[in-house]
């Protein structure tokens, strides 16, 4: 009994301390995909903070950290802007926000319904490829985006327009010093000890270094105002930074018009798409991380009341985040209760010490996002592309294109759909016939290999119609009725047989197959024989319940 509550202390300081480290790593991230998607940072941490909470309770993944995302705000930035459009040709004023909190509350209930559906479990159908491709393009994405914190705005005296120049001189070097400085940090501590999170102690020992020296670098704070932000510290009291109620959503009759109504909804099922994309495919990657598994079905409704919550109190909304992540896992956060922390922290520092938060060192946070970039990038998959089949390190690469050039839903999408092709046409071509006479004069055709509509035109081209004796027997034994188009030429093929008088029968069908048959055309139950070698399938629906 001591020792199991030994190890409940000690995972729960471990929580406690990665939560701690999420959430600082959170600011920066809330706030840049917030100026993404044109919208007040403000509005992007209430997003974090609501998301965050809400599926750390809730969620079917122990330690995933949810908030506002890249993905979800490229979408976003246009409904935004369609919103603020349809307001000044109304002359209701700009409308932006208040579409984009309607829409969250049709993408919450698509999630949910997601869930309550159990289309979770389509997240088992990604193949290896696709989820390696992912992870590298996904670590590619991260470094690009820190990218940009190496960058200054400059007044250009001619036009009066801010423009993003490249950090020279001094300030780049004190840049590129800080991170450096983290990454070794986060390399080292480890090998000294393990009791703390390596991230939070780097991110800590930067801030006493840049503070005690002195030193003129970007800050939180210097980037909110470089945006064009408001700095939080700036924003009044407590109470003035609270989330409120959206009343006017329900009380605007501007917002619920058919024109209206058309927009918002064209753009709910993108987001929600993205959303448990992203999400689940998280949810896959920390499951391997930590060799448990998480249910994707319970993080799909978790996701959804989220944005439900986002949409009536003012928020972002969003989906997992998978850098955020993969710092929680390796910080040492396992259990719900790091993510609580994370979400908790998070309003904290907005409520409570946003001028000290505004203060934490830009090179910090982009250090440890490199970090992040390190141990995400599969470097397994460079050693093996060359001892795969070719097909299979074309959808690594093209994935990891797709999700550089266009986004992680799309990249997916994408190699979902070309693994399913691939693996469509190798077996369209297994399909096999054996053929004999029994001493009675039948011809047999045994057939192997699945018979589905990539394979019909092979399988039809086995049988000698119009040379073949007046009995034939197809045998199923090791071949499987698939779709429509199996049924659907299995049957022409009778129909010709019958037209030149001859009888066929079909033997060895699994149950499964005669209900397909007997379906489409009960006339199928006149040459079925049934026999009780027939093959049985038996597939485990919901490993979840089977594993208690």
């Amino acid at each position: 009994m001591t020792e199991f509550i030994s190890k409940k202390i000690a995972n729960s300081k471990d929580d406690i301390l990665s939560g701690l480290t999420v959430a600082l790593a959170l600011v920066p991230e809330a706030v840049a995909f917030s100026f993404v998607a044109d919208i007040d940072p403000l509005i992007g941490l209430y997003g974090a903070f609501m998301m965050g909470l809400v599926t750390a309770i809730f969620g079917g993944r122990p330690g995933m950290i949810s908030g506002a995302t890249g993905a979800m705000a490229v979408v976003m930035v246009s409904l935004v802007k369609d919103g603020h459009a349809y307001g000044t040709a109304h002359g209701v004023g700009e409308l932006g926000l208040q579409f984009l909190f309607v829409a969250l509350l049709f993408t919450g209930l698509i999630q949910i319904l997601a869930g309550v559906f159990k289309m979770g479990k389509f997240v088992r159908l990604i193949p290896h490829p696709v989820m390696m491709g992912f992870v590298n393009g996904l670590a590619i994405v991260i470094f690009i985006s820190q990218l940009g914190m190496f960058k200054t705005s400059i007044l250009n005296p001619e036009t009066g327009l801010l423009e993003k120049h490249w950090l020279q001189g001094t300030a780049l070097y004190l840049m590129l010093g800080l991170v450096a400085l983290t990454m070794a940090l986060m390399v080292g501590i480890p090998k000294l000890t393990k009791k703390v999170p390596a991230a939070l102690t780097a991110i800590i020992i930067v801030i006493l270094v840049v503070v005690f020296a002195n030193l003129d670098v970007a800050t939180v704070g210097s980037f909110i105002q470089s945006k064009g932000g408001k700095a939080l510290s700036a924003r009044g009291g407590f109470l003035d930074l609270l989330p409120t109620f959206q009343l006017d959503l329900f009380t605007n009759s501007n917002l619920w018009t058919k024109e209206a109504f058309f927009i918002i909804i064209k753009y709910a099922p993108i987001l929600a798409a993205i959303g448990l994309i992203e999400s689940l495919m998280t949810l896959n990657l920390i499951d391997d991380l930590t060799e448990t598994r998480g249910n994707g079905n319970r993080e799909c409704i978790a996701q959804g009341s989220a944005n439900i919550l986002n949409g009536l109190f003012g928020g972002m909304g969003g989906c997992a985040m998978i850098g955020q992540s993969i710092i929680n896992i390796k910080s040492g956060g396992r259990g719900r209760l790091s993510g609580i922390t994370a979400a908790a922290g998070l309003l904290i520092f907005i409520l409570f010490a946003p001028k000290y938060i505004e203060q934490v060192p830009i090179a910090a946070l982009v250090g440890v996002m490199f970090m992040v970039v390190i141990g995400t990038f599969a470097w397994s998959s460079l050693r093996i592309l060359n001892k795969i089949p070719v097909a299979d390190a074309l959808i690594i690469v093209l994935v990891s294109a797709i999700t550089v050039w266009k986004d992680l839903a799309v990249a997916v999408i994408a190699g979902i759909i070309i693994s399913a092709l691939i693996f469509a046409w190798e077996n369209a071509k297994r399909i096999r016939a054996r053929k004999f006479v029994k001493e009675d004069g039948t011809k047999v055709y045994e057939i192997w290999g699945p018979l589905f509509f990539g394979s019909i035109t092979d399988f039809n081209a086995k049988f000698d119609i119009n040379d073949d004796p007046e009995n034939i027997e197809i045998d199923f034994i090791e071949s499987k009725i698939a779709d429509h188009s199996a049924i659907s030429a299995l049957r022409n093929l009778v129909n010709k047989y019958e037209a030149q008088g001859k009888k066929v029968r079909l033997k060895h069908l699994s149950e499964e197959c005669k209900y397909l048959l007997n379906k489409r055309n009960p006339k199928f139950a006149e040459i079925i024989i049934n026999d009780i070698d027939d093959p049985r399938y038996h597939v485990l629906e919901n490993p979840e319940e089977f594993n208690g």
